[in-house]
């Protein structure tokens, strides 16, 4: 390796602490702004204070407190209903020109949670009118406009130093193995350029990277203010206060020490995220202490994003455009190989359609000990040794390396020729192997420093002094490839299902399965030509038994069409269960849902659950389906009175006893003559199930009994053992119909819209303002409301005094906690906090 210094450089990407120290354990604040951690009932419990006077007490004064002893209470207000919006476990939201005092200027505020404490972060508000979202925009505009990955890098490091007035702004990305290297530069005059530099993994150590994705934004406005302490240090229980998401946080002294060694006074650092993990950094740097507003650091943040976004489609559209070509090139020869009944050995007549799927130098086949090598590769000799090496790897993935004399000792004999690989195992027994090559690419890395050397040894240990060094350190790199992508990964994935699923098919297992085929389907036909004939010699005898000189022609057809629509419902589902048992609860609810309609609602079932084999199934619907015709047109469903109960229940032999008792209706008659319907009810069961069947004539009604062996009935999950076919649901309340939020908070409305929607209401209006309301109840009047409070300039309260006048149900929302006092007539209402959940809604609306 060949080592060469030149130049000189005295600064460095915006680097985070070398401490090995968990970073959220910091304990202490920058100067320019104050924290207050406080309990879930508002108390204040932690709190760090550079400027007294800011809060007109010390900071041991503040302990305790509830926080509207500090804070102006409306301010409480809209902390309280920004919390509401807080969704996930890193979520952080920001408020604006807050008069936390009264009487005093105005704040921005940063709220999250951290543990059990709400977080509150202010700092005095910047005497600006910056409106973020236009300046985004148009700075995204701009981005758009360029083309190609350089420009584009380039552009944006122009345009957030535009946005944050820093001396440098780089972009800044990592390597896999956690090094980075500036890769678009934006610098004022007179200061020295950094674009190509790369620096050690551990100028930002793993658990920093880890914290950048959290926390998308970080601030360091004077390397040499003094940081204000979080009192009390632990809590009862022994722990810190978790700072990972502080917007004001201090950093490791360690860090602040590295930046004066570069000197920088000031610096400030955004997260460049791909697919939710750590892709690069916006490092920018000041000469001189500078501190922008919070505003402005949101700007810088929302840009960040959008950067961070654009950038991940930009490079998918790269990768999809790659994976489109390779996925053609594997379409085409997987089309040749299957067409062919090619076996495996014979995939070495298609080494150049191979070579097309991933980007390489050359390509190596390994199939029962015989080698196809074409291309850059290792000899016959070193690949077998390869191929040992291989089988000590995963076989159910792909290997790659684009540094084979790392992982393999030998391979450093052959690395002009082969560097790097990518392996796909293209079988299990014995282990052949697919393996892509690329050859030796040198190249030269210029470090800012020695990587060798990160830190120098002090007092205290390697790790508690950072290094001073940043001279310019070239390194010409030999014995690697370049890397493979993830698009060339996913390919090689690809290539080895496809081979182990088609290929070995083809080869070990076609026969096999063509056999197993062709008895499964003859079974198939076989079975299906006896379940017709079946089926045609039951419609055969329905259509005979059925005749009648006393039926006309409608009525015949009427008649033979219902029993043979009851068999097709019977089928149904039977056949829907892939001609499994089916139940006998939804046998007779669709049976009485599809023939007796409205008079559904009079049949009451009673029993648990069982499932009817197949063999049963047809005849237990023909069985339920006469009974109910019979009670529809004589029995108790021909009125308006009567009602049908129906039960069942296994006896002590294990048969299933189904009881049928008719009531309320019309006074029964014994049939004068025998039609082919009685007969289905009394003989069908005992002839083809060998069961038993009695229907008794009763003045009163008729009544049934029905027994069936055991062998046709299986149990079923359980149901409510008494249910009506309408019956009421015992499930937690649900709401329904229209509700109207009042609330003058877009985003806490959308919010209640959601909560209520999770609980079954129907159409959600919203208002923010008491004249909106009012014209709302006047239009339409809702079924129930939710009403905010405090509407800034008004309250809610002649809203709720005409919902008394109208008897609709209410409930009020508020972030005021206890302080809030309901007027004396409306002091029977339910008051749900701010924030409040679905629970919360639901048991106010229950009363």
């Amino acid at each position: 390796m060949t080592q060469t210094t030149v130049g000189h450089a005295t600064a460095s990407v915006d680097l985070s602490s070398c401490d090995r120290e968990p970073i959220h354990i910091l304990g202490a604040v920058q100067p320019f702004g104050f924290l207050l951690a406080v309990s879930p009932d508002w108390i204040v419990t932690r709190a760090s204070v550079n400027a007294p006077s800011w809060l007109g007490r010390q900071v041991d004064e503040m302990l305790g407190l509830p926080l509207d002893k500090l804070l102006d209470g409306e301010a409480i207000h809209i902390l309280r209903g920004h919390l509401q919006t807080l969704r996930g476990p890193d979520a952080v939201d920001r408020v604006f020109g807050v008069h936390l005092l009264e009487g005093q200027a105005s704040f921005d505020v940063a709220l999250h949670l951290s543990g059990g404490s709400i977080v509150i972060e202010a700092e005095p508000s910047a005497p600006e009118h910056l409106s973020a979202g236009n300046l985004v925009r148009s700075m995204v505009s701009r981005l758009q406009q360029t083309v190609g990955f350089e420009p584009f890098c380039r552009e944006a490091a122009r345009q957030m130093r535009a946005l944050t007035g820093f001396d440098r702004v780089m972009v800044y990305r990592f390597a896999p193995d956690g090094s980075g290297e500036v890769i678009a530069e934006a610098v004022r005059s007179g200061l020295d350029r950094y674009l190509g530099l790369h620096y050690p993994a551990s100028d930002i150590p793993k658990q920093a990277r880890a914290l950048y994705e959290r926390n998308w934004l970080r601030i360091i406005a004077n390397v040499d203010a003094p940081g204000a302490a979080v009192v009390p240090a632990r809590d009862p229980d022994g722990a810190p206060l978790d700072l990972s998401l502080s917007t004001l946080r201090t950093v490791s002294p360690i860090h602040l020490e590295y930046l004066r060694n570069m000197g920088v006074a000031a610096s400030l650092s955004v997260s460049i995220l791909r697919n939710g993990r750590l892709w690069g950094l916006f490092a920018c740097h000041h000469m001189e202490p500078r501190h922008i507003s919070l505003e402005r650091r949101t700007g810088s943040e929302l840009f960040g994003q959008m950067f961070s976004w654009i950038l991940e489609s930009r490079e998918r559209e790269v990768e999809a455009a790659q994976e489109g070509r390779s996925r053609e090139i594997h379409t085409r020869l997987m089309s040749a190989l299957a067409s062919g009944g090619t076996s495996l050995e014979d995939l070495s007549g298609f080494l150049d359609e191979v070579a097309g799927i991933v980007s390489c130098d050359g390509v190596g086949l390994w199939v029962n000990g015989e080698v196809t090598l074409q291309g850059a590769t290792p000899t016959a000799e070193e690949f077998a040794g390869l191929v040992r090496f291989l089988n000590r790897t995963a076989a159910s993935r792909p290997y790659a390396t684009d540094e084979i004399g790392r992982v393999h000792e030998p391979g450093r004999d052959f690395t002009v020729r082969a560097a790097g690989m990518l392996a796909v195992p293209v079988s299990r027994t014995p282990r052949d192997f697919l393996v892509f090559f690329r050859s030796e690419v040198s190249r030269t890395v210029t470090w800012a420093g020695n990587p060798e050397k990160p830190a120098s040894p002090g007092p205290n240990g390697i790790r508690l002094t950072p290094r001073k060094s940043f001279e310019a350190w070239r390194e010409v790199v030999h014995g690697r490839s370049l890397p493979w992508t993830d698009v060339e990964l996913r390919a090689a994935e690809g290539l080895r299902v496809t081979l182990l699923e088609v290929i070995l098919r083809l080869t070990d297992s076609a026969e096999k399965e063509r056999k197993v085929a062709q008895e499964r389907q003859e079974l198939l036909i076989a079975e299906l030509n006896h379940r017709v004939r079946n089926i045609l010699n039951l419609i055969r005898g329905v259509v005979t038994q059925s005749r009648s000189s006393e039926l006309s022609g409608e009525e015949f057809a009427a008649l033979i069409g219902s029993r043979i629509q009851a068999l097709a419902r019977a089928h149904d589902q039977i056949t829907t269960a892939n001609w499994g048992p089916g139940s006998l609860r939804k046998l007779i609810l669709l049976e009485a849902g599809a023939y007796l309609g409205a008079k559904a609602g009079r049949l009451v079932l009673d029993g648990t659950d069982v499932l009817l084999e197949p063999q049963a199934f047809s005849t237990v619907a023909l069985v339920v389906h006469e009974m109910m015709t019979n009670s529809a047109k004589y029995g108790a469903l021909c009125d308006n009175h009567g009602r049908v109960e129906i039960s069942w229940e296994r006896d002590a032999q294990d048969y299933l006893v189904l009881n049928w008792r008719e009531s309320g209706g019309p006074t029964v008659r014994a049939p004068t003559r025998r039609g082919f319907g009685t007969t289905i009810i009394e003989r069908s069961i005992p002839y083809e199930l060998k069961g038993e069947a009695e229907i008794r004539y009763e003045l009163t009604g008729v009544e049934a009994r029905f027994t069936l062996p055991p062998t046709f009935v299986r149990a079923a999950p359980p149901i409510p053992e008494t249910a009506a076919i309408h019956e009421k649901s015992d499930a937690p309340l649900q709401l329904a119909g229209t509700v109207l939020v009042v609330e003058d908070n877009m985003i806490i409305a959308l919010e209640a819209e959601e909560l209520l929607t999770t609980l079954g209401v129907e159409t959600i209006d919203m208002a923010a303002s008491t004249r909106d309301a009012l014209r709302l109840i006047e239009a339409s009047p809702p079924d129930r409301a939710l009403l905010d409070v405090n509407l800034g300039s008004e309250t809610s309260i002649p809203v709720a005094r005409r919902l008394v006048e109208l008897g609709i149900p209410y409930a009020f929302a508020t972030g005021y906690g206890e302080s809030f006092k309901i007027p004396a007539d409306l002091d029977e209402v339910h008051v749900v906090k701010k924030p409040y959940d679905v629970d919360a809604l639901r048991r106010a609306f229950a009363l």
